[in-house]
């Protein structure tokens, strides 16, 4: 029997080639560079989706440890910034913050303080409003597992130069720019 060859590890390795991704130039003209450079351009977004990989990989860890969904995970991570800098979070923060409805923001909140996870308090400044605290407990179990592997990403940008920072800022910040989704009719309906 003829064995048809399993092409997930080539189709996977070629995601991110411009040439396998898109052959025809009806994308990305390269013309101004040599296979060299397009080559090299391709393992650098291959880089870019290994990052995105590992980055689902530890939220999706993270989300089963936590038994939390995403909104969930945002809003303590939330918390504990806001903790750390000595500021007040209110429902106002997270509902801005997560970009969702007061009501949507109450639900959470309850489904938060329920599980466990999060105090009410009263505002210190302002009697018509609550503040919000992570219990102790979660912001240790937040800090000591995801917290803990989400930092390492601080030593890997520690090993480059400043120069090199520089760089790698810039075109963060510029590729940011160019997949930022504006008015495109598409990315509204």
């Amino acid at each position: 029997m003829a064995r048809h060859p399993d092409t997930r590890d080539s189709v996977s390795s070629s995601l991110y080639d411009v040439d396998s991704s898109d052959p025809k130039s009806q994308l990305v003209d390269r013309s101004g560079l040599d296979h060299a450079e397009v080559a090299q351009i391709g393992a650098l977004m291959s880089a870019l989706g290994k990052l995105r990989d590992a980055e689902q990989e530890l939220s999706d860890a993270s989300l089963r440890y936590m038994k939390l969904n995403q909104s969930d995970m945002r809003a303590l991570h939330y918390l504990i910034v806001a903790g750390n800098r000595g500021e007040v979070a209110t429902p106002g923060g997270i509902s801005a913050h997560l970009k969702i409805s007061s009501a949507s923001t109450t639900k959470l909140l309850d489904r938060l303080e329920k599980a466990g996870h999060i105090i009410r308090q009263a505002h210190p400044t302002d009697r018509r409003a609550l503040s919000l605290s992570v219990t102790p407990k979660t912001r240790d179990a937040a800090m000591n597992t995801v917290g803990r592997q989400q930092a390492k990403r601080f030593h890997a940008a520690a090993r480059l130069t400043p120069a090199e920072r520089d760089i790698v800022i810039r075109f963060l910040e510029d590729m940011t720019a160019e997949i930022r989704v504006g008015g495109e009719a598409w990315a509204q309906a």
